[in-house]
């Protein structure tokens, strides 16, 4: 099953649990955050990606200009650990990080959260890749990605047991947009998914057949 047809079934499932007035009002935010002109800002393939140094899970750092030197890498930009459909993007990207290092690429997700909420989402999906905390969302804000999560939103997440300013570094609404990056050796973006609908992400298959793009690319140079 497709990464996407999971997103789709979960939701399917979720829609069907909540009150009705909370489906639309998350449905009315993406509207207005699309209206927004989010999409124009975000970075775009063909941008020289923004560097970074952030927080990992293991009490340590990551350099995105270190993690380049070794070859393409793949940033995923997600909203939480709290997010169920983050949760699913991040096991799909772990079944697939065998073909990404076979193509001579790594994997880093980033988020809002803390080192501690992102050591959880780390053990409790059990992944071996990079996992970021973007305390202040400086990285999402260099990527154009970063949003204020809607108000009316605030007491339907609380009430859902999702987003909530405690498990942000800066304690705040601040949240990334869905995106994930392709970004070559040289540091330019040659993929770049962005959707202001959190339900939709993109498949492994498509960050596979770009990195092989890349590997044939480097080949022929």
């Amino acid at each position: 099953m497709s990464l996407q047809a999971e997103l789709t079934a979960f939701h399917a499932d979720f829609i069907h649990k909540v009150p009705a007035e909370m489906a639309a009002a998350m449905t009315q935010a993406d509207l207005n955050l699309s209206a927004s002109g989010i999409l124009d800002r975000a970075s775009k393939a063909g941008d020289r990606a923004p560097l970074f140094t952030l927080p990992n899970s293991r009490d340590g750092a990551t350099s995105l200009a270190e993690a380049l030197t070794a070859g393409p890498v793949v940033l995923s930009f997600y909203r939480g650990g709290w997010c169920p459909y983050c949760n699913l993007e991040l096991r799909a990207l772990q079944k697939a990080l065998p073909d990404f290092t076979a193509l001579g690429a790594s994997l880093i997700a980033v988020s809002p959260q803390t080192p501690d909420q992102s050591l959880s989402t780390v053990e409790r999906n059990d992944l071996a890749f990079a996992v970021l905390s973007d305390t202040g969302s400086a990285a999402a804000k260099a990527y154009g990605i970063a949003f204020d999560l809607a108000e009316e939103l605030h007491l339907i997440y609380a009430k859902l047991g999702q987003a909530s300013p405690d498990r942000n570094g800066d304690g705040g609404w601040v949240l990334p947009l869905p995106a994930t990056y392709v970004i070559d050796r040289d540091g330019i973006i040659a993929f770049a998914y962005v959707d202001v609908d959190f339900r939709n992400r993109l498949e492994p298959a498509t960050i596979t057949a770009t990195l092989a793009a890349l590997a044939r690319r480097t080949w022929l140079r």
